[in-house]
């Protein structure tokens, strides 16, 4: 795979450079509440424009319906950027239009500008390969040269990340290369004991890597809404907690399997509940009950772990040696249910091992409750892309960037 240090080597100086980035950001209006994937991004744009390049950045935002939505424009990313960059950065009104060709053809060397939100254009995303194709086609006129450094979208074959790399002579960006590195210690060389913690609301999204993991792992502690399930699946009342019955089966199989291979497969001991699902807005007190997980009420529903879980996960972590976390443990926007995502954030930096946080909701809860990201061992940018690496499949970013 080639690096973006072998284009630059090559001379990018004047050449247009675009550059699949993921500024796929939190939004609350036009304000952005997490510029973590921004942040993560910059140091290659800035690299290239250092070199001389005439940078385009392209990115998705949310899911817009393929046409334009004023909710979803990257505008507000755009400014962020040219923020950290500390230079103007222009800004493209449409992706392939009037605006895109005008806003590219003016770029000076070291310039960057932002294409709008190319989810803004149905070919983007399309399952048709023609559709997907022509799109990549418009795009591929825009540039000279292709830096896929949008780590969250390499499991998507869309026409960004993976039909223009074909279209363009190509590298990977330094982001993506530190993401790849990070995901081989998880699979080729890994430090025991390996534990991995498991949290989010459903089941179903992490079935693969429970799958693989099990054949990989030394541990798996679960949390988070999926834990009910697993919870369920043991003969347990669960009350109204988050509860996917059709894949009761499947994770009976998993307790199985992770017996049979010695695996410890650990579920919560205590959970916090509560009748009322609490306000993010308002954070108004929601008064839980503490209950032991094989005693929750049928009329209230699992919400955070428990005192005794958050030691428990603390002391299965500590004398790891790798630690791969994906899915908070529990509500953690709220004050009343932050404690058990807290705890085991907390219990990676204390242990001594290489840490890594899945992205998605694990790396907004690191930074919302104020822990320090250069603690960590890597916090990565894409959840769902790690993820499905983890199960070993092949990612479609991944393999278009190969030469």
């Amino acid at each position: 795979m080639k690096t973006i240090d072998d284009l630059i080597q090559d001379g990018v100086a004047g050449k247009r450079v675009f550059v699949r980035a993921d500024l796929n950001v939190p939004l609350d209006g036009t304000a952005i509440t997490d510029d973590g994937r921004i942040r993560a991004v910059q140091p290659t744009i800035a690299k290239l424009a250092a070199a001389g390049a005439k940078v385009i950045v392209a990115s998705h935002l949310g899911r817009p319906k393929g046409a334009p939505d004023p909710a979803f424009s990257l505008a507000p990313a755009a400014r962020r950027l040219g923020e950290l960059l500390g230079q103007d950065v222009a800004f493209a009104t449409d992706t392939v239009g009037e605006s895109a060709r005008s806003v590219t053809s003016q770029l000076a060397d070291g310039q960057v500008a932002v294409l709008e939100n190319l989810r803004f254009n149905a070919g983007e995303t399309s399952k048709d390969d023609a559709e997907r194709g022509a799109f990549a086609d418009q795009l591929a006129q825009l540039a000279d040269l292709y830096v896929g450094d949008g780590f969250g979208a390499v499991h998507r074959k869309h026409a960004s990340v993976f039909d223009l790399p074909e279209r363009l002579p190509h590298a990977a960006g330094d982001l993506i290369a530190t993401e790849v590195g990070v995901l081989k210690k998880l699979t080729e060389d890994v430090k025991r004991p390996y534990v991995v913690v498991l949290g989010g609301a459903k089941v179903s999204d992490k079935l693969g890597v429970i799958d693989n993991l099990l054949k990989k792992a030394d541990r798996i502690l679960i949390g988070g809404g999926m834990a009910y399930t697993f919870l369920a699946a043991k003969g347990h009342e669960v009350g109204i907690s988050l509860l996917q019955k059709d894949q009761i089966p499947v994770c009976l199989e998993y307790l199985a399997e992770a017996e049979k291979r010695g695996v410890e497969f650990v579920l919560p001991a205590d959970v916090l509940v509560s009748a009322d699902f609490p306000d993010l807005k308002t954070k108004a007190p929601a008064h839980p009950d503490l209950v032991a997980s094989d005693a929750i009420p049928a009329d209230k529903e699992g919400l955070d772990i428990g005192p005794k879980t958050r030691e428990l996960y603390a002391a299965k972590l500590a004398d790891a040696g790798t630690v791969f976390w994906n899915g908070p443990m529990g509500v953690f926007e709220h004050p009343d249910y932050a404690n058990g995502t807290k705890a085991v954030a907390q219990a990676l930096l204390d242990a001594d091992a290489f840490t890594v946080v899945g992205g998605g909701d694990s790396a907004a809860a690191v930074r919302l409750l104020g822990f320090d990201e250069n603690a960590f061992g890597h916090i990565s940018t894409g959840g769902g892309a790690s993820l499905e690496y983890l199960e070993g499949k092949t990612l479609p970013g991944l393999a278009a960037l190969e030469d």
